[in-house]
């Protein structure tokens, strides 16, 4: 094993409540559609969110969060399972306690697109965008791995972060990282040297970044 370092610059960070991208055109027609409103695919594309927004408050709050949950959720989740966490995302941000990480992602934008239907029925959550630059002492051009990201991110959270406390030995780099997968949501390289990040905003706050730049290593595995 060698070590290599790498100098992480963060340009900025964002603390967004909601990721419009997520949604796409196709999406919004369908869920129309399920939310009994016609002819959705005749509408201009630009008017499609609010006509969304308008047929989901003719609706329950829960029966709504069904329909959308059933919708993106309904080959990972069962009918009882899809039934509580309707309920749930009423009372509690359920897309930053819910034990499956993989599934943190999905809830939190299904829970956003609710809150923002219903002007704030359902309770809140945050993501978190960080744009850094990640540059290797060694020339080798390669792009990092989210598991390698976070690991290099550990000099420059906070003792407070609570992936730092629940992954010690992971961030760490004593054991292997599975997590990173669902830790971090999406994980750009926009060009050399250049990241872009998006996680929970409970995973990571924007305060809980305590430095704009430092120096880190992990260990690669040498090739043959």
């Amino acid at each position: 094993m060698m070590k290599t370092k790498y100098i992480i610059n963060i340009a900025n960070v964002q603390t967004v409540d909601e990721i419009r991208e997520y949604w796409s055109s196709e999406d919004y027609i369908s869920l129309l559609d399920k939310f009994n409103y016609p002819d959705a695919q005749d509408s201009k594309p630009e008017n499609l969110r609010e006509l969304l927004f308008m047929a989901i408050t003719d609706f329950e709050p829960s029966e709504a969060a069904k329909v959308v949950l059933e919708y993106k959720l309904g080959d990972q989740l069962s009918d009882g399972q899809i039934e509580q966490i309707s309920n749930d995302m009423l009372m509690d941000t359920v897309c930053e306690e819910y034990p499956d990480m993989d599934l943190q992602a999905p809830l939190f934008h299904i829970t956003q697109l609710l809150f923002k239907a219903y002007n704030g029925k359902f309770p809140s959550s945050s993501a978190t965008i960080i744009n850094c630059s990640i540059i290797s002492a060694d020339t080798k051009d390669s792009s990092l791995t989210k598991e390698e990201i976070l690991r290099l991110f550990n000099d420059g959270l906070s003792d407070r972060n609570i992936v730092k406390r629940l992954f010690a030995d992971q961030m760490e780099g004593k054991v292997a990282f599975p997590e990173a997968e669902d830790i971090i949501w999406e994980l750009k390289n926009s060009g050399k040297d250049q990241y872009q990040l998006t996680t929970s905003g409970n995973l990571i706050k924007k305060e809980e970044i305590i430095a704009s730049n430092w120096e880190s290593a992990i260990e690669e595995v040498e090739e043959n």
